[in-house]
């Protein structure tokens, strides 16, 4: 929306307009006014809107795809166990029934982001401003915990292991099992990271690197039996702390992701691709400062142009409003953004003087 604007709420736009936002924005295409028949009769057959309901509604589009996910792996998560935990009672492998527990309870991380995928439809408050987003950020936040869980979990299960062996039998179907752990973990694992990266959602993609970690886990029962088969007892324990440290290197990357979505952070190029957009807008003299962050899966930026100090405030807000258009079109996943117009400086004036006292002074060098 555009601060110029006494009616600032009318221009809410979502971000979902039927148009491929992975391209340049041309703000002359935006409204089919570009070139060509093809290009116009394009718009037409695929209409856009800026409403706040469309905006909602494709909020709540990504939520489902996201619930969808989550209850689809979860399925296959369950299935899985179900097999190793049958195998489990066959064989009496101690391993195999870590693994199967370890499986069991991990697929159940998917409860507090679906959670957070519900809270996350609810409109903003008066309260929360900013609507619920946050919420998959908080469940971020549980999955991150429970990967280190199971890190220091399996670090536990492979010392106690090779300071007291244990005789594993029927180890075909051990092995059998720890492919179907490995192979259910992975196909959970690709659906959730793709689908969280498509949707913009850190805590999906966190929870797609936890199912990852349990697939290696799996494959740490299949790789010690096989050593055990070859009568090296001590390869179940050694093989565990070597998945223990792949366990913390995806523990690492899933935290760094969640630590960045709680701090604001977002990839410079975007901010790169935002002052481009705003340079491009006719009526855009220079840009000042852009910020960009992240709540839930959807982008809000906050952004400074500067424009002709002789226009009037209709053709000011017309440039912001223009700025704005083009930076839905351009930014993926961006919802809403507010643009604000400074006037072309005069002989070094500064507009903005009188707010100099309360803006943050740089920290004196040490």
């Amino acid at each position: 929306m555009s601060d110029t604007d006494p009616a600032a709420g009318s221009h809410d736009h979502g971000h979902e307009h039927g148009h491929d936002h992975g391209h340049g924005y041309d703000h002359e295409h935006a409204h089919g006014s570009g070139r060509g028949l093809l290009p116009r009769l394009r718009h037409l057959l695929r209409p856009h809107s800026h409403e706040t309901a469309d905006q909602v509604g494709a909020a709540m589009e990504s939520s489902r795809e996201g619930m969808r996910t989550l209850w689809l792996s979860l399925g296959v998560l369950g299935v899985t166990a179900l097999i190793q935990a049958a195998v489990t009672v066959a064989s009496g492998s101690i391993a195999l029934l870590g693994d199967t527990l370890h499986n069991a309870a991990d697929a159940l991380t998917a409860v507090p982001l679906g959670v957070a995928f519900v809270i996350g439809r609810r409109p903003p408050t008066r309260r929360y401003t900013y609507g619920y987003g946050r919420a998959e950020d908080l469940a971020g936040i549980a999955i991150v915990l429970t990967i280190a869980a199971s890190s220091a979990l399996a670090a536990y299960e492979a010392i106690s292991r090779l300071l007291h062996p244990r005789h594993v039998s029927d180890l075909i179907a051990v092995a059998v099992a720890a492919l179907i752990g490995f192979t259910g973990n992975e196909l959970a694992a690709a659906y959730r990271i793709r689908t969280g990266r498509k949707i913009g959602s850190a805590a999906l993609v966190a929870d797609g690197l936890h199912a990852r970690t349990d697939g290696l886990t799996s494959l740490a029962v299949l790789l010690s039996a096989g050593g055990v088969a070859l009568g090296w007892e001590w390869a179940d324990p050694v093989v565990g702390l070597l998945i223990t440290i792949a366990i913390l290197a995806v523990l690492r990357q899933a935290a760094r992701e969640i630590y960045r979505r709680l701090m604001d952070a977002v990839d410079p190029a975007i901010v790169d691709q935002a002052e481009q957009t705003l340079r491009a807008v006719p009526g855009v003299l220079d840009v000042g400062q852009v910020r960009i962050r992240w709540i839930g899966h959807q982008l809000r930026a906050e952004c400074e142009v500067v424009v002709d100090a002789a226009s009037s405030a209709i053709r000011a807000h017309q440039v912001t409003v223009g700025a704005e258009h083009a930076l839905l079109h351009t930014i993926p996943r961006l919802s809403a953004a507010l643009v604000h117009a400074d006037p072309e400086p005069a002989d070094g004036a500064s507009y903005h003087a009188v707010l100099a006292p309360h803006q943050p002074q740089p920290a004196p060098p040490a």
